[in-house]
């Protein structure tokens, strides 16, 4: 990856003040924009003359209308293309694409299968990329959920995240964050579907506290927020296998009891009502999962103008 380009790919690549940075305009665009119409474009307009690329390799509602919105307010305009209607999905090789595309637009956004693609692209890329989801980290929203959660009940530096269910890319992306917001995280999982090693080596390397727990009550207990997400994520074959070994890990109004009084639920969504969350909790007072949805945008305007800065 070129040096002189800034891509956002994973959390764990950027230094806490670049996160801190981003989380803060992320902040302040969103409070810039109160009673405003959602096509009204931001005062700075950093955008201005500048397109964005999505390319989807995955099905998706939020990413696709958060990039699309967020790019429109910062003045840009966007391209929205399905990898399968591409000569990506044809074929192509991945650097090829990246190179062509990078005469062509000023920055892309990949929601992809896998993560060494979107890697190969940015290495090809001469714009920025932005990792929109992949197998190994969904980085755009956590950083969502940190916006949510400090709106709500002040800075995460100091605070107890808890993430109960599957180990998987949203999970590693929390793992990512710990130590550059410097919050605790405490992760409830089935073993044999426990979090990336090496994400946890690395964490444990940049001094992220951490702890790993097989019992879901353990985790939430006393926690400022409680975080979880689907059982089963697109590509999972092990559907039945899935849903038994997290059954005890349904985040219901017992386990939100024994978080702290004041602490807040969140899910990236979509949602699978009666499994991973009762409605109970996703309805109830503590959950602020369309907050977090709709920081999504202001989260991901604050990612692409960092991006766009750099190029």
């Amino acid at each position: 990856m070129k040096p002189s380009v800034r891509h956002f790919l994973d959390i764990w690549r950027l230094d806490a003040a670049s996160l801190r940075g981003i989380l803060d305009d992320a902040h302040a665009r969103k409070a810039a924009r109160r009673g405003w119409g959602q096509a009204v474009v931001d005062k700075d307009a950093p955008a201005t003359g500048r397109t964005l690329a999505m390319i989807f390799e995955k099905n998706s509602t939020r990413t696709r209308f958060s990039f699309d919105a967020a790019i429109r307010q910062l003045g840009g305009a966007s391209i929205i293309a399905n990898a399968a209607d591409m000569q990506l999905g044809r074929g192509e090789p991945i650097e090829d694409t990246a190179r062509v595309l990078s005469r062509m637009v000023d920055a892309v956004m990949i929601r992809a299968n896998r993560h060494e693609d979107v890697e190969r692209f940015a290495q090809a890329a001469s714009i920025p990329v932005i990792n929109a989801l992949t197998d190994r980290s969904h980085p755009c929203q956590i950083l969502a959920d940190l916006q949510t959660l400090e709106e709500h009940r002040g800075p995460v530096a100091g605070k107890t995240i808890a993430w109960v269910g599957d180990g998987n890319n949203v999970c590693a992306s929390l793992i990512h964050a710990a130590s550059r917001f410097g919050f605790r995280l405490t992760i409830g999982c089935p073993p044999q579907y426990h979090p990336d090693l090496v994400d946890l080596a690395r964490a444990a390397d940049q001094g992220a506290d951490i702890e790993m727990t097989a019992d879901p009550r353990a985790a939430v207990e006393g926690a400022d927020c409680v975080i979880t997400d689907t059982w089963v994520s697109m590509g999972d074959t092990d559907h039945d296998a899935r849903l038994k070994a997290f059954e005890p890990f349904q985040v219901d109004e017992a386990l939100m009891a024994l978080a702290a009084k004041h602490a807040l639920f969140l899910h990236c969504l979509p949602a699978h009502r009666g499994e991973e969350v009762t409605d109970g909790v996703i309805d109830g007072p503590q959950s602020k999962v369309f907050d977090e949805a709709e920081n999504r945008i202001h989260a991901q305007k604050a990612v692409l103008a960092w991006c766009l800065a750099g190029n």
